[in-house]
């Protein structure tokens, strides 16, 4: 059991910390920092998105015009938008050559949003030769996301 050195009169100008008790602590902590400081600034990286179009005001009719296209409505700033990312990225990585992802920032294309109606993000629209055939709004399931996709396209 640990306890506190005994003083018979208090020293208010000595400030003790948790690793003055406990100085096998200093490296723990220090390691442990250092972790958690890798872990966050790895967490932020984008991953690669070579599978993903970034769509804009300029860019949209043409890329969704032709074939099966899933769009994602989103912001920088919405956390349920990031929370989104790995299952679109996973969903992109999966049907190449089948189904085209893109990702419209409504930050940076308002006119698009406004267009689309967009009032919640994120958005899924998914459009097919052009036309929307198919909106989901907020957080989805991977298998919700391949369920709507194959309404409308097989995937095997």
């Amino acid at each position: 059991m640990f306890t506190l050195p005994s003083r018979s009169k208090p020293d208010i100008n000595q400030i003790y910390t948790f690793t003055q008790y406990f100085p096998a602590m200093k490296k723990t902590f220090f390691y442990a920092l250092i972790m958690v400081s890798v872990l966050l600034i790895l967490g932020s990286c984008k991953p690669g998105q070579k599978n993903i179009t970034t769509l804009t005001s300029d860019n949209f009719v043409e890329e969704t015009g032709k074939g099966i296209v899933m769009v994602d409505f989103w912001a920088t700033w919405c956390m349920p938008c990031k929370a989104m990312a790995p299952v679109i990225e996973e969903i992109a990585g999966q049907t190449v050559g089948k189904v085209k992802v893109g990702k419209v920032d409504i930050d940076a294309n308002g006119s698009l949003a406004n267009q689309f109606n967009i009032q919640s993000i994120p958005t899924i629209i998914i459009f097919k030769d052009g036309v929307p055939v198919e909106t989901m709004i907020g957080i989805q399931s991977k298998e919700a996301l391949v369920n709507a996709l194959s309404k409308h396209i097989t995937l095997e």
